[in-house]
């Protein structure tokens, strides 16, 4: 028995050599045979390969029965008799090395390690540092399986209590290990593998004669140990891909592991992919044993005359060799392309691979293989580019494309895991507004309460008006030392529920507790579901909490998902999955599993356990595969894509950790994981037969900042400029604009596809054109006014709603609605209120002390909305509001003496049309208007409109008062202005005019700005100047900004009048409109 080597420059040449080898039966019929591969991916293509190998028949048709693979983890656990349950896996090492740290913290060796746990510390640090318990023994679990594997030798004599070496600030690891050998009281990996070792040279395992290791490029030393004891009695064939036979060859005389910083391998390596990229096989292969059976290369045909099969020719003959080549135009073998952030790469991906398909109808999704370094990142993405076909019908072409993720975690593929996971993040949070609405818009948690759509917006905007911010109520509040109840849930939920029963204009309140106003009768039953999922969540909240055994844990979080979920029976599956994972955690404890916790550990520990993992039934389905960079690494495709291979993100950012013996002075064959990901781009490389395709972010999406690419795709292109006699990095990488719209997308040629469009998109087409025509000015919303409407009557409120914003008059006329901006939940309690929410609480406060609300009573009722600063900085803020509101009450209720009345009004305006409506609050002759603001030209036309009617309905000595505050000062400020001096019947109907004029076009009238150029006129100021300082803040308005564009000029407005528009004196359409609204006005203030 002998250990064989074959190796080959792809995989596919070595599943070859593997077949013939399994097509040679052996002496047992009955025997298995045994295949070791890295990863599932790897083994679902090797099967599939194989079946086309043995026991083909005439057809060529055959099957892969009778093999059994492998992964070296089970092979390693069936041969030590540890395949069930091995004690010293990091993950089953965790408990006991946790309970060897909690035994251990007041020994002296331990001191560092007890400090960085909070040992020595009380209060809130201790339970911080406390916190990470599970997770550092995990960590430190994981060193020392990955010290067992790597370096075992130090391992043992830190059991023999050799610690030469050992820097001082690791001093407690050697006495830990020994703490821990004695807890478990079982062999040490070291001691066992050294048995296991003997054992197989003296007789071997029990196992095939027979038995393959297929794919591998990296193996630990350890591996290596028991694969050269395997051979001494079995037939161990070791099917190795290395890119080159040429490097091989002249890296022969290099045997045994030597510290990696004393490693010059790299010197040998011809080609610059082979040095920057392949240190994995090149420690691998000096790891090795120096003499083997069998050293076979397995050749395969000459490689194609394009640019990646040059590339790859190349790599195999360890040079690069550019002379007598040239670029051919139409070769596109090889595509980079650079995009603006992820989600331009796959939207290029989908338009790149469309290409292909189109361009060799004999290729097929099975043939491409898409890998990305963070496929959570892009599985979205995908979802949302790829495979909507019978959903979204005549959508991008792409959407027919089938397309299977592998590797995503499962809180991502099952919801209720994804609950699980939320849950934990909100146990351990301030429960603000935005995390519990986000929860319950969770599928199965709106499921269980029965939210709709329109239920969530509703209870979105009960949580904005009830000024909830977060924490459940005041108890949750404790830690953080507010002991506030205002802006809690409970606070919020109580205003919910009393709004239900009260209405707010009753202005009583329940304890803290003022109703919400916006509580229909029809809302009730949503306000008690609302309720209930609060509650339900607070219990859960709370049982999420405190120290507890993880048992206890796991049945409380599997109560808390059955207590905020439901599913149906087509989705039971996630519910038996989520029982089946807690199960395996529980299970994996042990009798450990009554080990106490605190939350970060059970988050820690479940974090890990439900992270991504590959399986079999992912990979070569038939469909297009996208998966990480690792399973189905080497595995010949026609196609590969890499995607995602942004600079910072590929090769992984691996912080050394500082606790990691091995990391100080690393040997060679050791893994580092940023040697890992540039040995899986060679592997990828190497795997593509046809194309290679490869996206990364090279601007930024929001500032279109340039970006490099990941310093091993920068390499990549160094490689490919010197494959050929000239560089051609400006051939084959594309620059993709922002916009997948872009004119370029359509201009044949543009964007690396010779003749052709690059999009395969027929909406872009138009999108594009209308981007091709050259920018212009914004045309004028009407080239003409409207039609005139049938003459019909108009009602003052109308009249009076127009003018309050005249241009938005005219979309209100037509029924169209004007973009306006959301306002988000707000989080955080407010510390600090702005202008415009001061002025919300006074306006609000002025109302209620106006309707004879006492100010100290109104002031109570305005905290107890949550809309003011918590204790002393609210109180003192609404006592300022309140004292300025209360002025302006008192200077008010001065003129609004007697009973109010109200006076009808209906006016014959001519033409058979009539005004009608209602004017009322007249306190004998006065209509007193008030407002909080600072006293204005809008506030005075409130009081100037209604007043006009009453004058032309019911002539008579009438005056309007309006108050306000002072521009620059918080004292009253107090205007009166009488009735008109011209007939209030010729005024009123040429407000009429106005109206009619403006409901027809947008008609060049903005109240704040139309008033400075009026008072200025009559102050006999520059109006230009003191328009434009009201104009540069109105112009803002979403109004304005959709009939004269965005920061429109001031200009705009002083196009000459039109007939019918002409005033006295003014020669711009601003003017003449501005004379005729506020003249009247202005000369009934001066005459009052």
């Amino acid at each position: 028995m002998a250990l064989h080597l074959h190796r080959a420059e792809r995989t596919d040449l070595l599943a070859d050599g593997l077949g013939a080898l399994l097509a040679t039966p052996q002496p047992d019929p009955f025997a298995e045979e045994l295949v070791v591969v890295p990863a599932r991916g790897v083994e679902r293509w090797l099967s599939q390969r194989l079946s086309h190998l043995l026991g083909r028949g005439d057809g060529g048709d055959g099957i892969c029965a009778g093999v059994s693979f492998r992964s070296p983890a089970s092979l390693i656990g069936e041969i030590a008799g540890t395949s069930q349950d091995d004690p010293w896996s990091a993950d089953s090492m965790t408990w006991p090395l946790l309970e060897v740290i909690d035994a251990s913290l007041d020994e002296p060796w331990c001191r560092t390690l007890a400090t960085h746990l909070g040992h020595f510390v009380t209060g809130e640090e201790k339970e911080l540092r406390q916190g990470r318990r599970y997770a550092v023994a995990r960590r430190l679990a994981g060193l020392f399986a990955s010290y067992a594997r790597q370096r075992p030798q130090l391992l043992t004599a830190w059991l023999d209590g050799d610690v030469e070496g050992v820097e001082a600030d690791l001093g407690w690891q050697p006495q830990l290990w020994r703490a821990l050998v004695d807890r478990i009281g079982l062999d040490p990996p070291p001691v066992r593998h050294a048995k296991i070792l003997a054992q197989l040279r003296e007789s071997g395992a029990d196992l095939p004669a027979r038995l393959s290791l297929f794919g591998h490029t990296r193996l630990p030393g350890t591996e290596i140990e028991l694969i050269a004891a395997l051979a001494q009695h079995h037939d161990v064939h070791l099917w190795l891909p290395h890119p080159s036979a040429e490097l091989w060859t002249a890296l022969t005389r290099f045997r045994g592991p030597i510290p990696r910083r004393q490693d010059t391998s790299h010197r040998l390596a011809g080609h610059p992919l082979l040095a920057t990229l392949g240190r994995d096989l090149r420690e691998l292969q000096r790891s090795l044993p120096a003499t083997v059976a069998t050293d076979e290369f397995l050749g395969g045909p000459a490689r194609p005359d394009t640019l990646l099969g040059w590339l790859q020719a190349d790599i195999a003959a360890n040079a690069a060799r550019p002379q007598g080549r040239s670029y051919q135009s139409g070769d596109r073998s090889v595509q980079v392309h650079s995009c603006h952030g992820p989600a331009r790469q796959v939207d290029v991906l989908r338009e790149v691979l469309l290409g292909l398909l189109a361009d060799d109808r004999t290729l097929e999704p099975r043939d491409i293989l898409v890998m990305c370094p963070d496929i959570e990142t892009y599985a979205s993405l995908i979802v949302a580019d790829f495979g909507l076909g019978d959903v979204v019908p005549g959508a991008h072409p792409a959407h027919q494309l089938r397309v299977r993720l592998a590797d995503r975690a499962l809180i991502q593929t099952n919801p209720l895991l994804g609950v699980a996971a939320k849950l934990l993040t909100l146990a351990g949070s301030r429960v603000t507004a935005t995390e519990v609405l986000d929860f319950a818009h969770l599928e199965p948690v709106r499921s269980r309460f029965g939210f709709t759509d329109d239920d969530l917006e509703t209870i979105t905007r009960w949580v904005q008006q009830a000024n909830i911010r977060w924490g459940f109520d005041q108890q949750h509040r404790e830690p953080y030392g507010i002991p506030f109840i205002q802006n809690t849930w409970r606070f919020g939920l109580d205003r919910v529920l009393a709004g239900v029963a009260m209405s707010d204009d009753s202005k009583d309140w329940l304890d803290v507790t003022l109703p919400l106003d916006d509580v229909g009768s029809n809302s009730v039953e949503l306000a008690g579901r609302l309720a209930e999922y609060v509650g339900r969540l607070q219990r859960v909240v709370d049982a999420l909490s405190g120290v507890q055994p993880l048992a206890q844990w796991l049945a409380a979080l599997q109560e808390a998902v059955a207590l905020l979920t439901v599913t149906s029976g087509d989705d039971a599956w996630q519910t038996s999955q989520l029982q089946r994972e807690f199960g395996d955690v529980q299970e994996a404890a042990g009798p450990r599993a009554d080990t106490a916790m605190r939350l970060s550990d059970l988050t820690a520990l479940l974090g890990r356990h439900l992270a991504g993992r590959p399986t079999r039934a992912n990979f070569r389905t038939g469909t297009l595969t996208v998966c990480t960079m690792v399973p189905m690494r080497s595995v010949p495709h026609r196609v590969v894509c890499l995607v995602g291979l942004d600079d910072t993100v590929f090769p992984r950012i691996g912080v050394v950790d500082g606790d990691d013996a091995l990391a100080r002075d690393p040997m060679t064959g050791e893994r580092d994981i940023r040697s890992e990901d540039r040995q899986l781009l060679l592997d990828a490389i190497c795997a593509a037969g046809e194309k290679l395709v490869v996206t990364y972010t090279g601007a930024n999406e929001y500032s279109g900042q340039p970006r490099p690419p990941a310093v091993p795709l920068a390499e990549l292109l160094d490689a490919l400029d010197r494959t050929t006699s000239a560089p051609v990095r400006q051939h084959i990488v594309v620059r993709h604009p922002l916009q997948p719209f872009d004119v370029r997308n359509v201009t044949p040629g543009a964007l690396g596809v010779p003749g052709e469009p690059f999009t395969f998109d027929a909406g872009v087409l138009g999108s594009a054109a209308t981007t091709g025509v050259r920018r212009r000015e914004q045309p004028d919303l009407l080239a003409r006014p409207l039609d005139p409407p049938v003459p019909d009557d108009v009602t003052l409120s109308d009249l009076t709603k127009f003018f309050a914003n005249p241009v938005k008059g005219f979309f209100t006329a037509l029924d169209l609605t004007l973009p306006w901006e959301v306002e988000g939940v707000e989080d955080a309690m407010p510390v600090e209120i702005d202008g415009l929410q001061e002025w919300t609480v006074g306006q609000r406060l002025l109302t209620d002390m106006l309707g004879g609300m006492d100010p100290g009573r109104a002031g109570q009722a305005e905290w107890r909305r949550g809309a003011l600063p918590p204790g002393r900085l609210g109180w003192r803020k609404a006592g300022e509001i309140r004292d300025q509101a209360a002025e302006l009450a008192r200077a008010a209720l001065a003129y609004r003496t007697g009973a109010p009345r109200a006076y009808d009004i209906d006016i014959d305006l001519g033409a058979g049309r009539r005004l009608t409506g209602t004017v009322s609050g007249i306190y004998g002759t006065r209509l007193v208007e008030v407002t909080y603001s600072k006293l204005d030209g809008p506030h005075l036309l409130r009081a100037w409109i209604p007043m006009v009617a009453l004058a032309a309905a019911h002539p008579g000595q009438w005056t309007g008062v309006c108050i306000g505050r002072q521009r620059r000062r918080t004292a009253v400020a107090e205007r009166v202005i009488g009735p008109p001096l011209q007939d209030p019947l010729g005024v009123l109907r040429d407000l009429v005019a106005i109206y009619d004029a403006g409901r027809r076009e947008p008609i060049p009238l903005p109240i704040k700005t139309s008033h400075a150029w009026a008072a200025a006129r009559r102050g006999r100021q520059d109006p230009r100047s003191e328009a434009w300082s009201k104009w540069r803040y109105e112009r803002d308005d979403p109004a304005i900004e959709r009939v004269w564009g965005r920061d429109p000029d001031l200009e705009k407005l002083l196009s000459d009048p039109r007939p019918g528009e002409e005033a006295d004196g003014e020669t711009t359409r601003l003017g003449a409109y501005a004379a005729r609204l506020w003249a009247p006005l202005l000369d009934a203030e001066d005459g009052a």
